[in-house]
């Protein structure tokens, strides 16, 4: 089971919506838009997917990381750590 599976539909909803940002943005470009119109709508887009990437964190945190501590073995410290590693992955980016 995923760590999303409560949110999947809303992560799915907020997917499409960054997809059709995207795709405005080659239109943009195609139409050769000014360069702060399309660094406006790059921080949208980024923006909406860093979204998503909390909204995934925080299932992984609620779902998997929490269920993996009730069970008392090895697996909360794996959880935990994988979602340093993701915080870590995000925070560069």
């Amino acid at each position: 089971m995923t760590g999303y599976v409560t949110a999947k539909d809303d992560v799915t909803v907020r997917l499409r919506r960054v997809e059709g940002q995207v795709r405005g943005l080659q239109r943009l470009v195609n139409q050769d838009a000014g360069c702060i119109d399309v660094l406006t709508q790059i921080a949208a887009a980024t923006r909406a997917l860093e979204a998503v990437a909390v909204t995934l964190l925080e299932e992984h945190l609620q779902l998997c990381v929490e269920q993996a501590i009730r069970a008392g073995d090895d697996s909360a410290r794996v959880r935990v750590h994988d979602a340093a590693e993701a915080v870590r992955r995000l925070v560069r980016s």
